[in-house]
């Protein structure tokens, strides 16, 4: 019997390392490894936080929480702090430690969410690949307040199998966006150095053959072909700009206001909580802001056009309101435009809400609610 238990154990560690091994989408991976270790361990709950570099943290795994945590779409798990994620911010945790009184739990119950399930506290094991750190792994079960040594390097075995992979998605994922960055700055070189040349060189042409001709008509006409490529010039011009924007290093709000000026748009941005984001949430702010300001540049005849970004413990708010034209808007018909239509795609894909309130004549304004803290972070870089 106690071969039978140790070869289900060999097996089940080898399933997990399959998994990790093949895994390309780390919250899919990390969720179905989670319900394999307990499956191993006999454990009953298990969650995974990973921390950036500034110390932010995201729930991006869990399996069998008690319902006291499930309450509220895992609110309690995804916003505040707890006696953990102090010891890693503070560089304590270096291997699994055991054991740690769960805050969440105690607010969970002050709060009456639902039942604890027999769970008080839990072990917790920093993720690493040696080199980095990514997080940690907890596990729980009922009315357990010790795990001995085998149980803890077993848990130790496992999460450096999970930070190893950590790092072999995350380095894929960065890999794959260097190749979309490099991609889209060939494209805006390329524009640049040939459409973009073009249209000026017809449109000095255009006005250079109109100083040369007394016939009204064919002047008009070359005018016409003037006003057209220099309207083309000008839209080309936007569209390298999104392509590849300038001041975003400087941070979205930057990136945002001088985009405004080469369109040609008249923007008040205003910015409130404490405005820190990853590179992943400044790239969906910066696309989503730029499709909106495009759309009021082509359609609202706007005198002004307001952007307000805040960020709160577990989302990020972005409001585009403009005093234009508006239009006629069923929020249970079809979205009218496909920039639009792109901007509720590419929300719904990082896992946020798109809401359209507009009228004839009273301007049209978009809110966005996002998950912060990098969640959907793999989606938001599509």
């Amino acid at each position: 019997m106690k071969e039978d238990t140790r070869f289900e154990k060999l097996k089940t560690l080898k399933e997990i390392a399959e998994t990790l091994n093949e895994g390309n989408d780390l919250k899919e991976t990390l969720n179905a490894v989670l319900k394999k270790l307990l499956r191993l361990t006999g454990l009953q709950t298990a969650w995974i936080f990973l921390i950036d570099d500034k110390g932010g943290f995201e729930l991006t795994a869990s399996a069998f929480l008690p319902e006291a945590l499930m309450y509220d779409e895992k609110r309690l798990m995804c916003e505040g702090d707890c006696y953990c994620l102090y010891q890693y911010r503070q560089g304590r945790l270096d291997r699994a430690t055991n054991m740690i009184h769960c805050k969440r739990i105690d607010t969970a119950i002050d709060m009456k969410t639902g039942d604890p399930e027999g769970i008080t506290q839990h072990a917790t094991v920093p993720l690493t690949d040696q080199n980095k750190r990514f997080g940690l792994l907890n596990v729980a079960a009922p009315e357990k307040i010790h795990f001995d040594k085998e149980e803890l390097a077993l848990l130790e075995a496992v999460a450096l199998q999970i930070g190893t992979a950590i790092k072999r998605m995350k380095l894929a994922e960065n890999e794959q966006r260097n190749v979309l960055l490099t991609e889209r700055n060939r494209l805006a070189q390329d524009l640049h150095d040939s459409v973009n040349q073009m249209l000026f060189s017809v449109s000095l042409t255009a006005k250079a053959a109109g100083e040369m001709t007394d016939d009204s008509e064919l002047r008009e006409m070359l005018e016409f072909i003037q006003s057209l490529s220099h309207e083309a010039l000008h839209e080309m011009r936007a569209l390298i700009w999104q392509l590849r924007p300038q001041g975003l290093e400087e941070g979205v709000a930057a990136a945002i206001e001088k985009y405004a000026k080469v369109i040609g748009l008249n923007v008040k941005l205003t910015q409130s909580g404490v405005l820190r984001f990853s590179q992943a949430e400044e790239e969906l702010i910066w696309r989503l802001s730029q499709e909106a300001l495009a759309n009021c540049k082509k359609h609202a005849e706007a005198g002004l056009t307001e952007v307000r970004i805040s960020r709160s413990s577990s989302s990020i708010m972005l409001e585009i309101e403009d005093d234009g034209k508006g239009f006629k808007y069923n929020p249970d018909s079809n979205i009218p435009t496909l920039g639009l239509k792109g901007m509720k795609e590419r929300t719904e894909q990082a896992g946020g809400s798109f809401s359209i309130r507009s009228e004839m004549n009273k301007g049209t304004k978009i809110t966005i609610i996002l998950p912060c803290n990098g969640k959907g972070e793999a989606e938001w870089r599509k």
